[in-house]
């Protein structure tokens, strides 16, 4: 059965932006960028919203030469949304205005392909409280934006149990670490 993966990079603090500051907190560096280009997306399906679709075409469109938004651009994307019209001018990708939970619940139970998300904090929050989250991955930058950042990524999460199960350094600074997500009810109890 495909996987689905929830995929960030993130401040030490916890934000997926920054007023001011650059586009991976201008700490990208050769590895990183490297791994971007070849392994960040795959073969898998990459699943956003409009906010997301929107910010991520247009820096499509004024960077084609960047090794990641190149490789994003070739790959497949599903948007989910109610405010964009089709047809969608960024390639390969595909307008779902249905319900996001239940069109991951169908794609993992008869789709060939590994779905992965990119961004879009709402549609993560809602795929990790339903439960069909497989993979949990961040990439988390040496940065603490406490007065400048944005976007906190884990405002809003259900509590969530991780099990590491792949870590990796890029450029002697930046720290990737995936997790098998398990949604709790709650805190576990002490006994």
């Amino acid at each position: 059965m495909p996987q689905l993966m929830v995929d960030f990079i993130s401040s030490l603090d916890g934000f997926g932006a920054a007023e001011g500051w650059p586009g991976y907190w201008g700490m990208e560096g050769p590895e990183y960028l490297e791994w971007i280009g070849s392994d960040a997306h795959g073969d898998s399906v990459s699943l956003m919203g409009a906010k997301t679709y929107r910010m991520l075409s247009e820096y499509a469109n004024q960077m084609p030469d960047d090794p990641g938004l190149a490789a994003l651009t070739k790959s497949s994307k599903v948007v989910f949304s109610s405010s964009l019209e089709p047809p969608l001018p960024w390639a390969n990708t595909e307008l779902v205005r249905g319900d996001a939970i239940d069109w991951v619940r169908e794609a993992r139970r008869d789709g060939a392909r590994s779905l992965r998300t990119i961004g879009s904090l709402s549609l993560c929050r809602s795929l990790m409280r339903a439960g069909v989250v497989d993979r949990f991955r961040v990439v988390v930058f040496p940065v603490i934006t406490g007065a400048a950042g944005y976007d906190r990524i884990y405002d809003g999460y259900p509590d969530v149990k991780l099990e590491l199960v792949e870590q990796r350094t890029f450029d002697g600074r930046l720290q990737l670490l995936e997790y098998v997500p398990t949604v709790l009810d709650g805190p576990p109890s002490r006994k």
